[in-house]
């Protein structure tokens, strides 16, 4: 994305723009405020103004959403941010824009927002706004502890007789009262960046972790892991990742940052603890949680908020009923249980599917010395890591911190996002031309999403049916590893795999790399059906363009689910915090009663 000829007055230009925003919002003129959004303009609100995620397309649209909310939301001072990054003109999707950051205050606390203006050289002066997005930074009152707002530290340092910082800090963590207002199950990068935002806003947070260690979720994977996509898409709040470090993070040494991160951020963590399960009363607000400790004691926690921190799936792997493979009398194993091929060297193993995780594993068995074969179960989206997968995360390299990445990620709307993926899909498709030609010859079948967007779609809508490779599919074109159709197997027998044409094919060890339950599973298995039932189908797109059930609230009272990428928590822990403590606060406001503007498989709206 380059930065356009003629750019000296764009700060002029933008704040010009927003002083008539302003003016509009904080007179309630509906018509005006409208006025200064193009025809096909976008207003995409988080929690400022709908107290949700809500996206409005077009005029119409727009007009409609601001007369329902902004008697409510009583925007003020809308002014240009500070500490951000200044406007600036750049090109985005064959578009000139100027990209800009605005601070406001609203009723209840103190946002921040994000335009692109589009930009006519020939009329300057009169820009439209494409894209505004709005979000809620802060609630009055209740600011983060942080910056000019840090605890000075000097009552430790005065005090000879009491508690010190370590003994305060052991007291926290011990929980003797068995109270806290949040209970947090996982304590992965989900759960340590809310528990993070929360202790940062007053919240008393106890997160509980199945593992030994934090950072367990991604040491105990398998030997070769790491990163997909660069370290300056990754870094976490308040914690940016140091200067030195590759681009591509290695499992261990992120595992070990993790580890880090609860200590510096003085989290409350509870390791080698099971959650068994937790009753909710309504009347009081309340869950009752059974943790079962390291040392098998069983305790009582109760918290008024619960939130789920373990992903957009479940930790229980999917093992598909595979015709025969109870017959098997080889090795099987989940992916989640493969650490490395170095025991398998010079044996025979089968690795079913084909995502990040199969490819993977698959290679790894091929490094240390085994004869591979992969199954393909259905047809894969397959994108090289560089220079192709970097290309979704280019923004955050172009120089701004993540934190202003993070809004103009957040503010780009469903129809636009998926132009945008299918321009870079054709891209990509055309960079890893050779790559992908090798695969079919062997057979290997691509799929690049029903509306040919390509790999990162398909992680929003499926949470996986890609790979970015690091070297495997040339593996697979070059024979190296073998490769075989699902459908061209009839069962599995007490050697391995007999084929629909009788030929039988011998192997010591397969491995199921066929991903994890959905979370509502996991809900089911945690807090019951009921529970379940009433929540639904967490991730995917909902009708407001957000995953579903993620970083909001859900049908359950008082539950919440967090999870995704580093990125993903980093970005949306923010808000979910916010919620959080809006309501511990007394302040929390109803959702507005508007739907997203919804737009069929074309991005047109319907």
């Amino acid at each position: 994305m380059s930065r356009t000829e003629g750019a000296e007055d764009v700060e002029g230009i933008f704040l010009a723009w927003l002083a008539r925003f302003g003016d509009a919002l904080e007179c309630h003129a509906v018509n005006e405020v409208v006025d200064l959004f193009d025809a096909e303009g976008y207003w995409k609100d988080i929690l400022a103004f709908t107290w949700s995620y809500r996206t409005f397309g077009g005029k119409e649209a727009i007009a409609e959403a601001v007369k329902a909310t902004v008697a409510e939301a009583r925007p003020s001072r809308v002014r240009a941010a500070e500490g951000r990054t200044p406007p600036r003109l750049v090109r985005r999707s064959t578009r000139s824009v100027i990209e800009a950051y605005f601070d406001f205050d609203t009723a209840i606390g103190g946002g921040t927002g994000f335009v692109r203006l589009l930009y006519d050289p020939g009329d300057p002066r009169e820009p439209r706004a494409w894209i505004l997005l709005t979000t809620l930074q802060e609630l009055t009152g209740f600011e983060e502890r942080i910056g000019a707002r840090r605890p000075t530290g000097l009552r430790y340092s005065r005090n000879f007789s009491g508690e010190n910082w370590l003994d305060e800090r052991r007291k926290s963590r011990e929980l003797a009262d068995g109270s806290a207002d949040v209970l947090v199950v996982g304590a992965g990068q989900a759960g340590l960046t809310l528990g993070a935002r929360l202790v940062q806003l007053g919240v008393r947070t106890l997160l509980v972790e199945k593992n030994e260690r934090v950072g367990d979720n991604w040491r105990n994977r398998y030997h070769s892991l790491t990163l997909h996509n660069e370290v300056w898409a990754n870094s976490l709040p308040y914690l940016p990742f140091p200067e030195t470090w590759p681009a591509f993070v290695p499992k261990d040494k992120l595992a070990g940052w993790l580890e880090g991160y609860a200590e510096f951020m003085e989290l409350d963590v509870w390791t080698s603890t099971e959650f068994l399960d937790a009753r909710y009363d309504p009347a009081a607000r309340t869950w009752t949680a059974r943790l079962r400790r390291g040392d098998g004691a069983v305790r009582e926690v109760r918290a008024i908020h619960l939130v789920l921190a373990t992903g957009g799936t479940s930790s229980v792997p999917r093992r598909p009923a595979l015709p025969g493979l109870a017959d098997f009398a080889g090795t099987v194993l989940h992916s989640s249980e493969f650490r490395s091929g170095v025991a398998y060297a010079g044996r025979k193993a089968l690795v079913i599917g084909t995502g990040n995780s199969g490819h993977d594993v698959a290679q790894d068995l091929h490094a240390n010395g085994a004869q591979v074969t992969i199954m393909q179960r259905s047809p894969t989206c397959v994108v090289s890591l560089v220079p192709s997968g970097t290309l979704v995360y280019a923004v955050y390299s172009e120089g701004p911190p993540a934190d202003d990445v993070d809004l103009v990620t957040a503010a780009i709307p469903f129809p636009v996002l998926r132009n945008t993926y299918q321009w870079l899909t054709k891209k990509t498709c055309e960079l890893d031309r050779e790559l992908l030609d090798g695969l079919r010859r062997v057979g290997f079948r691509l799929d690049f999403g029903p509306d040919d967007t390509g790999f990162h779609m398909l992680f929003l809508r499926r949470g996986g049916g890609y790979y970015i490779n690091v070297g495997c599919s040339e593996l697979i074109a070059a024979g190296e590893i073998g490769f075989v159709h699902a459908d061209d197997y009839d069962r599995f027998a007490e050697s391995g795999l007999l084929m629909k044409d009788g030929e039988p094919r011998p192997f010591d060890l397969v491995v199921l790399a066929t991903g994890y339950e959905n979370q509502q599973d996991g809900i089911r298995r945690m807090l019951g059906d009921e529970v379940a039932d009433k929540v639904g189908p967490v991730w995917g797109f909902d009708q407001n363009y957000i995953m579903r059930n993620m970083w909001q609230r859900t049908a359950q009272e008082n539950f919440w689910i967090t999870g995704g990428s580093l990125l993903d928590c980093r970005m949306y822990s923010r808000f979910l915090a916010l919620q959080i403590k809006a309501d511990l606060a007394g302040i929390s406001r109803a959702e507005a009663d508007l739907p997203s503007t919804s737009y069929d498989a074309g991005g047109v709206r319907s």
